[in-house]
């Protein structure tokens, strides 16, 4: 059975989070909710706090080498605490070391450029954030989801039906060589 981790903390992105956790586990995927501390987080939704989910990992206590895939929602708040933890960066980077998928949307991508990343790298994200990922090093464009070797991102909630599609099939087809920090 696959094992996936999505990575979040309190002021995810509600769809973000739901959405791409009820697809995998559909798939017959097992899915962990991985966050800084054990207990639950919020989600916003449509500018307020809305629902909590229970952590089933606390992130000082895993490693990448236990899954197969990593998933990033976005929200405003939630990848900017994420890329100020120093085990959140060299989670997300071993993800890539490890030449394993990597999905993100909408704001997720900040946290990937603290991770470094996304130089040399095709993707697209909310569009806010844009010139952060361009000075990055990546190459960013406009569209539903772009998938560079196993590294699936997408812009908004709007695109989560392709992106949930894409993150499935790039979990399905495993490791990708060229996937790469």
């Amino acid at each position: 059975m696959k094992k996936i981790a999505i990575l979040a903390t309190n002021g995810f992105e509600e769809s973000e989070l739901k959405s791409p956790k009820e697809a995998m586990e559909k798939e017959g995927f097992k899915v962990d909710i991985v966050s800084p501390e054990l207990g639950e987080i919020k989600g916003w939704s449509d500018g307020n706090w809305s629902n909590s989910y229970k952590v089933d990992r606390k992130l000082a206590e895993v490693k990448a080498s236990e899954y197969n895939a990593l998933m990033l929602p976005g929200g405003v708040i939630n990848p900017d605490k994420l890329r100020r933890n120093e085990d959140a960066l060299i989670f997300v980077r071993d993800f890539f070391k490890q030449e394993k998928p990597v999905a993100a949307i909408c704001h997720a991508p900040q946290l990937l450029i603290s991770a470094d990343v996304v130089k040399g790298r095709k993707l697209t994200s909310f569009s806010s954030i844009k010139d952060d990922l361009i000075n990055a090093g990546a190459t960013w464009v406009d569209q539903e989801v772009v998938v560079d070797q196993g590294f699936v991102t997408s812009r908004n909630p709007n695109d989560l039906p392709a992106f949930n599609s894409k993150l499935i099939e790039e979990i399905k087809e495993g490791k990708h060589e060229a996937q790469h920090a």
